[in-house]
């Protein structure tokens, strides 16, 4: 996540308890009560991937977390699995060129302390996009697809790492690593952080190039990850952020979630089991039940998370949704986009209540446990950056257990 480019968005029907019709029909009553089957967890690599995996997964056993969602890196970071030349057979997760070690790591984690893992696959490298930055699509989806099979195979539930690629202390040569059968499809498209470039001049008209590029994505990792594990995956697409600036000539431009969608459609994205998206809030004033209105109507945050759902109906039919990160950053220490401890408290309990009145809302993820020591980060996490617990500390308990 980066930071303000990142501010976000997410809209209405949600706290209503609304579904539209497959046929995007006005929208009727379901008669729904308490949802136990919205999974409650957290997003947060740094302690449980490459920090210390003791202190990250105690704090989520304590928070009674049920799911973390880390990035699996393909390439582009010092913790990919791809950093060097591409695999001879990079369908292999045994390939020589492959590097699972921090992933096998905390699947086992995740395991002994009864955690499902949101794998997030992200980033290119450089072999697989001519040598450009790792928010570059790969050349070829194929690659992709091909990593994401490796990927499937390794975590099915019943693959056996070789022995140079095991870990003693937390395993038996002959132990298969442990399932994952949740993914993503890369994280926010729809922001140059992490997809470039986001537009491209094309006959006199700009074209949503990364809506282009995401559609091949989507569809490789979804190809990949479902011909790779045995059976239960679950593909999420989209992933996206809540707003988008819609202005290609400006030094960082982005695309609404609602147009990137409509753009990814129009460029063939085929086929996904959920998608995926990240409603966060655009200003501190702004509560998760707020409703984005006139020249942000396109945002899509917590209050008006039912235009979301009505455009993927309409698009693709009623598929689930998936919160796979959301947060309030907290002042102190941010003084310009933070609210106050109490608020952090009372709106996760808020945001939470809106998801579980959703019947097509199956995951709702915070970020993080723990505020970023660096003020550039973000400052959403359950504790502060010495430890000490918020007040949304004992909310978030509240609401995973209940």
């Amino acid at each position: 996540m980066s930071r303000r480019a990142v501010l976000i968005v997410v809209l209405v029907l949600a706290a209503t308890g609304l579904a539209v019709s497959a046929a995007g029909a006005a929208p009727k009553k379901h008669a729904v009560a308490s949802s136990s089957h919205l999974l409650v967890g957290i997003n947060d690599e740094a302690d449980t991937l490459y920090g210390n995996p003791v202190t990250g997964f105690q704090a989520l056993k304590a928070l009674n977390a049920k799911v973390l969602r880390v990035n699996l890196y393909w390439g582009g970071t010092k913790w990919a699995v791809s950093r060097g030349a591409k695999p001879t057979d990079p369908t292999d997760p045994g390939d020589p060129a492959y590097d699972w070690s921090l992933y096998d790591r905390l699947v086992r984690y995740a395991a002994t302390y009864h955690i499902k893992v949101v794998f997030s696959i992200l980033f290119t490298p450089s072999w697989a996009n001519g040598g450009k930055a790792r928010t570059a699509a790969p050349t070829n989806a194929k690659e992709l697809q091909n990593f994401a099979y490796a990927a499937a195979t390794r975590y099915n539930g019943s693959y056996v790492p070789p022995s140079w690629q095991q870990q003693p202390t937390l395993e038996s040569p002959t132990e298969p690593l442990p399932a994952v059968t949740l993914w993503t499809a890369w994280n926010e498209p729809n922001n140059p952080v992490f997809l470039s470039p986001q537009y491209v001049r094309q006959g006199g008209k700009w074209i949503v190039e990364s809506a282009v590029q995401y559609a091949k994505i989507c569809n490789a990792v979804y190809a990949g990850i479902h011909a790779g594990g045995t059976s239960g995956e679950k593909v999420a697409c989209g992933v996206t952020a809540p707003k988008g600036n819609d202005a290609p000539t400006t030094s960082r431009p982005s695309v609404d979630p609602l147009s990137f969608l409509e753009a990814a459609k129009k460029a063939g994205m085929k086929k996904f089991d959920v998608y995926a998206h990240h409603p966060y809030y655009a200003a501190p004033s702004e509560s998760p039940t707020y409703v984005p209105t006139g020249a942000t109507a396109r945002r899509i945050q917590m209050g008006n998370i039912g235009v979301l759902l009505a455009e993927i109906t309409k698009l693709y039919g009623p598929k689930h949704l998936w919160i796979t990160e959301y947060g309030y950053e907290t002042n102190p220490p941010d003084h310009n986009f933070g609210v106050s401890n109490a608020n952090q408290a009372a709106y996760l309990t808020q945001a939470y209540a809106i998801a579980r009145k959703n019947p097509r809302i199956d995951m709702m993820l915070w970020f993080l446990i723990r505020d970023d020591a660096s003020l550039g980060g973000w400052q959403s996490g359950l504790e502060t950056v010495s430890g000490k617990k918020k007040p949304a500390w004992n909310a978030f308990v509240k609401v995973a257990t209940g």
